[in-house]
């Protein structure tokens, strides 16, 4: 499912980057409370966050999204 896709994917990796949830939320300009609701998959994450998120990452969408396992484009 799409929806626990991107959740894991983005506590995965806020967890190997050694981030809390208020750091990243305080990159989003949001609450640690609506960060968390993402983590979750309560809340839906916002189109504007997830490119955030990845370019804060340096990885794809897509990876993000879960449409794929590839974290960069070649």
């Amino acid at each position: 499912m799409l929806i626990l896709t991107y959740c894991k994917r983005i506590r995965d990796l806020r967890e190997d980057h050694d981030k809390t949830q208020t750091d990243i939320a305080k990159l989003l300009n949001t609450s640690q409370t609506m960060y968390a609701r993402y983590e979750r998959g309560a809340n839906e994450l916002p189109v504007r966050h997830l490119i955030t998120l990845a370019e804060y990452y340096h990885v794809t969408t897509d990876y993000i999204l879960g449409l794929t396992d590839k974290m960069q484009i070649n």
